[in-house]
This record gives structure tokens, sequence and C-alpha cells, in this order.
């Protein structure tokens, strides 16, 4: 009998080294985290464990010129990202529209999201304990699959429903935007510590 297996509607994860100075990094992103008052009682009133500048600061890049870097970083992975899916962006073209810092205490979580209007999204990582938690990323047929019986333990990873992804330090992870995801707890004692953005197209 002949027959054959085609893997059709693949979900693209980019990988790539973030060259900044994760030291100087780390540094402004406590201090940020320090002394935003805004972003502090914006985490307390929707208990959010630890702290991120999401829904207080809009500038990062003009604060810091390392978060300026981290931009100009950014944008050229964006780009060749863009060109390995490719994207036919016409005059238009693929524009930070936001960018955030996240630390995640001991206990920490992020619930399972997307972030909509947006067309690339990632993050880079700035602080990863041993024992902190990984990125966890779902398969986006999951609502689909109804009486689908589960995959094996074995399954390879492109069947897996669920993949977690262990970043390093430096690294930027990137996806497009309607990729569900999340960060399992942090258990491990120190602070997981992230960058994370989203582009559009303008």
């Amino acid at each position: 009998m002949t027959t054959s297996l085609s893997t059709l509607f693949v979900t693209p994860l980019y990988r790539g080294a973030v060259d900044v100075d994760s030291n100087e990094l780390e540094a402004a992103c406590l201090s940020i985290a320090e002394d935003d008052e805004a972003g502090q009682t914006w985490c307390e009133e929707n208990g959010y464990p630890g702290y991120t500048s999401y829904a207080s600061l809009s500038d990062l890049p003009w604060r810091f010129p390392i978060f300026e870097a981290l931009k100009a970083a950014l944008d050229q992975h964006v780009g060749l990202f863009a060109e390995q899916l490719c994207f036919d962006l016409g005059e238009g073209k693929l524009e930070l529209e936001d960018l955030w810092i996240n630390i995640l205490p001991e206990g920490g979580s992020h619930a399972s999201h997307i972030h909509p209007l947006s067309v690339i999204s990632g993050t880079t990582y700035v602080a990863m304990p041993e024992d902190t938690s990984a990125l966890k990323l779902e398969d986006p047929r999951h609502a689909m699959m109804m009486a689908s019986p589960p995959r094996r333990k074995d399954a390879p990873e492109e069947l897996q429903q669920f993949v977690y992804v262990k970043p390093k330090v430096g690294e930027v992870l990137m996806w497009e935007s309607w990729l569900r995801h999340e960060v399992p707890m942090n258990m491990s004692e120190e602070d997981r510590i992230s960058v994370s953005f989203n582009y559009k197209w303008t």
C-alpha cells in the first residue's frame, strides 16, 4: 500500500539571540519596577503577581538607552521573521506597538492568552532562574478537536497539543499574535524577568 503524509498549516516559532547587555537590561527592569507607582498600583488592583509595565509605561525605548538598543535588535529579528513567514506587507511595514516589562516572583504565573490586533508578538528573556517556568504554547486547533483522542506521550513535537519551550537569557522568542500561550507558575525562589512586545502592520 502506497501512502503519503503531508504537514499543513504550520505554526512557526522564531528563536534568536538579542545582542544587548543582559545585566544592564535587568538593572533597568528592576529600577523601573521600583519607581513605577502607577504600574505597581495596577498590578495590585488587578491581582497581577509581581510587576508588569504593560498598563503604565508605553515609552521604554525613550526612557532608557538599553531599551532603545533592544528595540533596534527586535526590529531586525521581526524583519527576518516576516520574511520567513512570507508576509506580503505591500506599502506597509511592521512597527513596534508595545514593549513592556514582566517580573514574576515565586508562585507567579500568567494565564493563557493571545494578543489581539497585533501581527507578531514575543518575549526576550532577561533573568531565567534554573527552576523557573518555561513558555507554554497551545496548538491553535485545540478548540476544534472536540472528540479527538489525546496524543500519546511519545508523539512528535508537531503533534503535541501543548509545547513547553525553556528560553535562555538573551534569547528572543516570537510567534504570530493569534497563538495562545501562557507562563506556568514560577517555582523558583528568584524572579523571572522578561520583556514582551507586539508589532502591528502599518
